[in-house]
């Protein structure tokens, strides 16, 4: 059997189908690519092997249209399909489309995914391998009443928390029965018309708490992975925006148990390619629960790359073609490194911004790597997710990673379009990040903090 798949379609665009086709082609693997017309122009297109345009007058839809995609990939003789992250990427229907027209599907299988797709399940199947979880790890809830009951046993205040689907939507915390009642049937009501589920579970709220996640690899004979933790509690409205890696003061002890409970969650539904296990961690306690399971490769993979000298992609290539990892894969962890995700939007109000870029000059040096989707001469619609590019930091220490990172976040120079980037510059810069001791309140705690320094600028003019 060869080591890689023959020829390879990727199921994306932007940034993450650019960086998937920069490994195939280094391992001379033949690339597919798939596009609409809108993306005609972006890089990924013309630096794949062959670039078949999608039909579809509606963009998201078409890459979204999983009977054409299949079919050019036969067509384009395609001997694999991998979905990168978002569209396709957790979808079990396509994962077993791809499996049944004869194609090797880069991840995990479609029962996998329905059980780590849905909240519900993946708790009860982690919780009968002893990962530790919040609340009960049984059925759906039906009624406010049962959110209220379940309530009185884990505590207030709690999470209430849709099933289906991801990025927050539905999300909401409850103080009391009262609250808890409306909670419920909102979420219900939101994860219904969002995911087309209403299953609804509740878990105990931390209200200091870290978001730290398990990158694994899951091989055939049944070998869990591990490659050590992301940190990703710098978010807004449950949205990442920088994650580092390792953990900064994460304690010995609490990564061991961190990724001997990634391992069992992973193993517990015969994991195989690349996933990861997310964690929600007390910083009061030191105790942690299980969040959920991505089965596919995550936007921040990089940082992990970086920190334990692997190239991820590969290894779910080679994973998909044999069931093991590369003869000579040998992760080392060692050092430190940040990303930051530079996205098209406003730096104060955060909405998102569209347009042509102008001017488009990565930062480099040396610890620094860039993942883009973009360059002069593009543009950024309004159709797909704000992302553009992903800057990563890497140091022989953390304050090398940090201070890499803040020249570079610097230093990318992107003109004609609005971005995020002088407000990833106030987090970095912030006395609370560089300490690292913060939790997933910070960018709260610095737009509140930003607010008030602009008041007392406003009184002294």
């Amino acid at each position: 059997m060869n080591s890689f798949p023959e020829s390879l379609l990727i199921a994306n665009r932007g940034e993450i189908a650019r960086r998937i086709i920069k490994t195939a082609n280094r391992l001379g693997v033949r690339t597919v690519a798939v596009y609409h017309k809108v993306d005609a122009g972006l890089p990924y297109v013309s630096e794949a092997s062959v670039a078949i345009e999608l039909k579809g007058d509606v963009p998201v839809q078409s890459y979204l249209d999983r009977g054409q995609i299949i079919a050019i990939a036969r067509e384009a003789g395609a001997t694999a399909i991998h979905p990168g992250y978002g569209f396709l990427a957790e979808n079990a229907g396509f994962a077993r489309e791809v499996a049944d027209a004869g194609l090797t599907w880069v991840g995990p299988s479609a029962d996998v995914i329905v059980v780590m797709g849905d909240k519900v399940e993946s708790r009860r199947a982690v919780a009968a391998a002893g990962v530790p979880i919040s609340g009960d790890a049984g059925a759906a809830l039906k009624t406010g009443e049962e959110a209220v009951e379940e309530a009185g046993r884990v505590g207030y205040p709690v999470m209430v928390k849709a099933s289906a689907g991801g990025g927050g939507i539905g999300m909401a915390v409850a103080h009391d029965a009262d609250e808890l009642r409306k909670a419920f049937e909102n979420t219900k009501s939101m994860s219904e018309r969002s995911f087309g589920s209403d299953r609804v579970f509740v878990e105990r709220f931390v209200e200091s708490a870290r978001h730290v996640e398990i990158q694994v690899l899951g091989l055939n004979d049944g070998t869990i992975v591990a490659l050590g933790e992301r940190d990703c509690s710098t978010q807004r409205r449950h949205q990442k925006l920088i994650e580092e890696s390792p953990a900064p003061h994460l304690a010995p002890e609490t990564r061991a148990r961190l990724i001997e409970s990634a391992i069992a969650a992973a193993s517990s539904v015969g994991y195989r390619n690349a996933g990861t296990v997310e964690f929600l961690l007390d910083t009061r306690t030191g105790e942690f629960v299980f969040l959920e399971m991505n089965t596919r490769i995550q936007v921040e993979h990089p940082i992990t790359e970086l920190t334990h000298g692997v190239d991820l992609i590969e290894q779910q290539l080679s994973i998909a073609a044999t069931g093991t990892t590369t003869a000579d894969f040998n992760p080392v962890f060692r050092g430190h490194a940040i990303e930051l995700r530079i996205c098209a939007e406003d730096p104060k109000k955060f909405f998102p911004r569209t347009g042509p870029i102008d001017g488009w000059i990565e930062p480099s040096g040396e610890g620094i790597r860039v993942d883009s989707g973009y360059a002069a001469g593009t543009e950024v619609t309004a159709h797909f997710d704000s992302l553009i590019a992903k800057v990563c930091a890497y140091g022989e220490s953390r304050e090398d990673a940090l201070a890499r990172a803040i020249k570079a976040c610097q230093d990318f120079e992107i003109e004609g379009l609005v971005t995020n980037q002088p407000f990833l510059e106030e987090i970095l810069s912030d006395e609370e990040f560089a300490d690292g001791r913060y939790d997933t309140g910070l960018v709260e705690r610095i737009q509140q903090r930003l607010k008030e320094r602009a008041k007392l600028a406003r009184r002294s003019a």
